[in-house]
């Protein structure tokens, strides 16, 4: 059986967009048919190596291997994508 893969979410705790992005994924991780993932989210302002890579950026999404998904809005399709090549 295939480890459940796990998306990371590099967020700040007063970011509108990341709270969105966030609530997007919970909504998608309920879609029937997207295999399930878990998702770990990851305060950047907690990290300055963190903080100097995402700034702007963030709500940032990015895969198993650390590969940017989506940025500021969650692209729904790639991440369909990602999860059914993992299958």
């Amino acid at each position: 059986m295939a480890p459940t893969p796990r998306l990371t979410l590099y967020s700040r705790d007063y970011c509108h967009l990341c709270h969105d992005m966030l609530a997007a994924l919970e909504a998608l991780r309920g879609e029937a048919g997207v295999p399930h993932f878990d998702i770990a989210v990851v305060d950047v302002d907690a990290n300055p190596v963190l903080e100097a890579k995402y700034n702007e950026l963030v709500p940032v999404l990015v895969d198993g291997a650390s590969r940017e998904l989506c940025h500021y809005f969650l692209d729904a399709a790639k991440v369909r994508e990602y999860l059914g090549a993992l299958g």
